[in-house]
């Protein structure tokens, strides 16, 4: 299968399980400042996997691959755990800052060792970019 395929697979997949994290820990956000950083993440996520999507048409006529439903019930299962006794605002940063930092560890290492066409390498690091923005607003809320 053509690399480019692959990760932009891999970017629809990481961006598609940061959307469902974010969905998972929107219902326990009160503070509006945080739930607003949290509206802006989702929707530079699904502008990315729109993106993504499309560039995808680029490389083959097939549907982009889905998150499964068992990452997404593993992805639910860990925020219900981790958040039972504890919706404080910086803890539910703090799970959003690990969720983000291993998207972005996954997309350094994307660009790293992956050999990709320079769109989808100009894709990867504006994933990449977007997440780190959003690790460093994240950290103010720990």
């Amino acid at each position: 299968m053509d690399n480019n395929i692959d990760i932009l697979d891999e970017l629809h997949k990481g961006a598609c399980m940061g959307i469902d994290a974010l969905n998972f820990i929107f219902s326990k956000v009160k503070e509006e400042k945080f739930k607003k950083l949290l509206e802006n993440q989702k929707s530079e996520y699904e502008n990315l996997a729109e993106r993504i999507n499309k560039l995808y048409r680029d490389y083959t006529t097939k549907d982009i691959h889905e998150t499964g439903t068992m990452a997404k019930i593993m992805t639910w299962y860990g925020i219900q755990k981790d958040t039972m006794m504890n919706t404080s605002v910086s803890n539910l940063a703090d799970l959003l800052i690990r969720g983000t930092n291993m998207g972005i560890i996954e997309g350094k290492k994307i660009i790293n060792h992956k050999t990709m066409d320079k769109k989808v390498h100009k894709l990867c690091t504006e994933y990449i970019m977007m997440q780190e923005k959003y690790l460093d607003r994240l950290k103010e809320f720990l």
